[in-house]
């Protein structure tokens, strides 16, 4: 069956109306003869004078049996020839080659049959590929359906529909309540919330206000929102995913050139067992029937069917497979390195101390941070506002938000008496206060294990809070078992953080190699040189673990909170656990066990066909029955990578 690279979903619905149209012909066609030799007028002579192959093959003559035979290999055997032949000039060459020649051979020698037979296996296993593939693109299908066609632009005279594509940056558009945000934006009119988990797996409704970041693919609320937007539709989150959903498919991963490398070392052999068979004899039917049971070698067609199965079970456990070939080399890696933050903890750190610095009472401190932060994504936002929940604190009213990557977040607040002015509030670092105010920043207690940040109102440092990232539950258990389970050599712990920090984590969950205090360019050369030694897994989820992601052999991040790092790492577990980490290793190990089986087992069932063939027992039309049978079966069991196996972890 013929080599070619996974399609898109579009593009194996381009390829599969040809495919089946040959395979259905074939089918037809082979009706016709069985019509006509049982029947018994089959076997009439047809008389075409010149073009009567008897003039030139004797013993040849042409049958009314074998008219429709003719008539399929001329229109569908000769496309396929031509296009191997294509291949061949090219300077490329597997398995796939020993069809042309089959067909060629059996028109030479007047084996009709036998022909069409290999005519069938090849367009029906290409179709089934195909259609194997455009499985695949379900996922893809889904959310381009779901993304709206159109924007409601705001202009003088209100409101105009126009394409996504008329969408450019600084138009303001207006997203209605329940509608999908058409492109990434920052809110200047209106408040409410929106649902962001289809984009960043948190189960919550964020909350909206002027100046709010808006994601493209988030469900709007109840209440109408003007959006301006920050990117064109094609730059915009949502298409960004689908972007990295679309490149997984069309991803060549190095299994299935493995798969190439052994076509081109099983494809001389068959000619060479072929031509053996044929000089030993002098039959050229021998010649035929060998060619026939050896092509197409079922790992031309398996493994990439059990590549997409791979992709499409870990699809459903909340993995995306950017980079198909991490499914090859998961099984071969024997070092782990995580970073600490979302993933050996949870991502998301409690609020364990208020201290206030200056006048004001740590409840209106709280009450200050938490009303700004409820408008943040940031990992430590989320605590404060919990924090306040808990307490009973009433959130106030913010505007002119604003939040710059390594700047901390600032905002206006309303007065905390209730009159009518505002607080200039803003959150950020000790460091960024040391570059700011150095007398401010002497007045802050001193710095402890965990995170913390810094709440200034009106300009003057209110209050330090001091959070503390739980690890996960499973961390040690997970840790534990790389080695026994994964056969994983060396571990190791890397984090940005303070060394006391990262060092009481290691000893939570089980990990002795620590290092702390590790800038991106550190975690860089530390892959790198980790690379050097054995294959490598890094598991990171922040934008500073992009180039450690990239480098590593196998990159894996957790969760979708950062386009860059989704960008940088083969895989995305989405939800940001543990276990899936271990099942996309399994997935890994499922992947290549199975494939392998077809390959190697489809390669073995059809040598031993052309032992019985090259010794005359298997004549060319039965030969063709037994490699398709052989296909099959080993496409069938190239598909077991897609079935649920249940569960796929293995740790407690």
């Amino acid at each position: 069956m013929m080599a070619q690279t996974p399609a898109t979903s579009a593009d194996a619905r381009k390829e599969f109306p040809l495919n089946e149209t040959i395979a259905l012909g074939a089918i037809v066609a082979l009706a016709a003869w069985a019509v006509l030799t049982v029947s018994g007028i089959g076997g009439r002579a047809v008389p075409l004078g010149p073009l009567d192959p008897g003039r030139w093959f004797p013993g040849r003559s042409l049958t009314l049996a074998d008219l429709p035979l003719v008539v399929m290999l001329i229109l569908g055997g000769l496309p396929l020839v031509w296009g191997l032949l294509a291949k061949l000039l090219a300077g490329t060459f597997g398995s796939d080659l020993l069809a042309g020649i089959s067909i060629v051979t059996s028109v030479l020698l007047g084996e009709y049959l036998a022909g069409v037979l290999v005519v069938l296996m090849l367009s029906g296993g290409e179709a089934l590929e195909s259609r194997a593939v455009s499985r695949a693109g379900d996922v893809l299908n889904a959310l381009a359906r779901r993304m709206p066609t159109l924007a409601h632009r705001k202009v003088t005279a209100g409101i105009t529909d126009v394409s996504l594509a008329g969408i450019g940056v600084g138009d303001v558009i207006v997203v209605l309540p329940h509608e999908i945000c058409p492109v990434d934006g920052t809110v200047v009119v209106g408040r409410g919330a929106m649902d962001e988990s289809y984009l960043t797996g948190e189960p919550y409704r964020m909350a909206k206000a002027p100046g709010s970041a808006v994601l493209s693919g988030a469900i709007n609320g109840e209440a109408a929102l003007e959006i301006r937007t920050e990117k064109i539709a094609g730059d915009s989150r949502y298409a960004k995913i689908m972007e990295v959903l679309r490149t997984s498919e069309q991803r060549r991963p190095r299994l299935r050139r493995m798969a190439d490398a052994l076509g081109a070392f099983y494809t001389p052999l068959a000619v060479a067992i072929a031509a053996a068979a044929w000089y030993f004899s002098g039959s050229a039917t021998r010649f035929l029937a060998v060619l026939v049971v050896a092509t197409p070698c079922p790992l031309l067609i398996a493994i990439p069917v059990a590549i997409i199965g791979a992709v499409s079970l870990a699809a459903k456990r909340g993995i995306v497979i950017r980079d198909p070939a991490i499914l090859e080399r998961l099984d071969t890696c024997r070092t782990a390195i995580f970073d600490k933050t979302g993933t050996l903890t949870y991502g998301t750190p409690r609020l364990t101390d208020v201290l206030p610095i200056g006048r004001l009472p740590e409840a209106d401190v709280l009450a200050l941070a938490a009303s700004l932060e409820a408008y943040s994504k940031h990992p430590l936002a989320a605590a404060v506002t919990a924090a306040a929940g808990e307490r009973g604190i009433r959130l106030l009213e913010v505007e002119e938000l604003a939040e710059k990557p390594g700047q901390g977040m600032t905002g206006r607040v309303k007065n905390l008496n209730g009159g009518g002015g505002m607080h200039d509030v803003a959150i950020t670092s000790r460091q960024k206060l040391v570059c700011l105010d150095p007398a401010a920043a002497a007045t802050l207690p001193p710095a402890a294990g965990g995170l913390e940040c810094v709440v200034v109102v009106d300009g003057s440092a209110a209050a330090l809070l001091r959070f503390r990232d739980s690890p996960r539950s499973d961390g040690r258990s997970f840790v534990s078992h790389l080695g026994p389970s994964h056969q994983f050599d060396r571990v190791m712990l890397v984090s940005g953080d303070r060394e006391s920090e990262v060092t009481w984590l290691a000893d939570t969950v089980g990990i002795r190699e620590v290092h702390a205090g590790i800038q991106p360019e550190g975690k860089l050369k530390l892959v790198e040189q980790a690379v050097k030694q054995a294959p490598v897994v890094f598991v990171g989820d922040g934008i500073n673990d992009a180039p450690a992601l990239a480098a590593a052999t196998v990159g894996i991040a957790m969760g979708t909170a950062s386009d860059v790092t989704s960008e940088a790492a083969g895989a995305v577990v989405m939800d940001s656990s543990l276990e899936r980490v271990d099942e996309l290793f399994h997935i890994g190990r499922r992947l290549r066990a199975i494939a392998l089986q077809s390959a190697v087992g489809g390669m073995a069932a059809s040598l031993i066909g052309m032992g019985f063939a090259a010794a005359g027992l298997l004549p060319p039309a039965a030969g063709a029955l037994l490699q398709e049978a052989i296909d099959v079966v080993a496409v069938l069991n190239a598909l077991r990578v897609s079935w649920n196996p249940g569960s796929l972890s293995d740790y407690d």
